[in-house]
């Protein structure tokens, strides 16, 4: 799914007058909700409800700080968006969250908007965006954690969490 808009800012992608809640469910319905009181936007399509990857114009997610955002889009059925550039406060809210933001190259870029609609895939073992019919590979930066985290399905406190009897160990041999 193509939204090709520039500055696309927390709260287009879910606007403030929601952010009354502290669950994650339900906030697809209000995905980008005063754009899509048009019946006719694209993000109103069949297309779009089974979409698992947003391309966005540049710097995607800027605005203000919440999990509202990243909790919208994945509850819609998002798992990745990719843009030119991602807010960085975003970005963090995102990857925290279990949901994928990857930033690639202009040329790489513009031929997913110059392509809507086409399928794409995303390798996170290898860290690249795979374009079809000579599209290329491109590469893309995550930390390591964040990577580990993604793959194995778990949030930083899961991580901890699966840690504990190393921590316990640790805990024996250093009192």
């Amino acid at each position: 799914m193509v939204l090709e808009a520039e500055n696309i800012d927390t709260d287009q992608i879910i606007p403030a007058r929601f952010l009354t809640t502290t669950s994650r469910e339900g906030l697809g319905e209000l995905l980008f909700h005063d754009w899509r009181t048009d019946k006719d936007h694209m993000l109103n399509t069949d297309a779009a409800k089974t979409a698992q990857i947003l391309v966005a114009g540049h710097n995607f997610g800027c605005g203000s700080s919440r999990e509202h955002a990243p909790w919208a889009l994945m509850d819609y059925g998002f798992r990745a968006v990719i843009s030119t550039q991602i807010a960085d406060i975003f970005h963090a809210n995102a990857l925290k969250n279990g949901f994928l933001p990857i930033i690639i190259e202009a040329a790489a870029h513009q031929w997913l908007l110059d392509h809507p609609g086409t399928e794409i895939s995303i390798d996170l073992e290898a860290c690249a965006v795979h374009l079809p019919k000579n599209g290329g590979t491109y590469p893309f930066k995550i930390d390591p954690f964040s990577r580990h985290c993604l793959l194995q399905g778990q949030d930083e406190l899961d991580y901890l969490l699966e840690q504990g009897e190393a921590v316990t160990q640790y805990e024996k041999q250093n009192v």
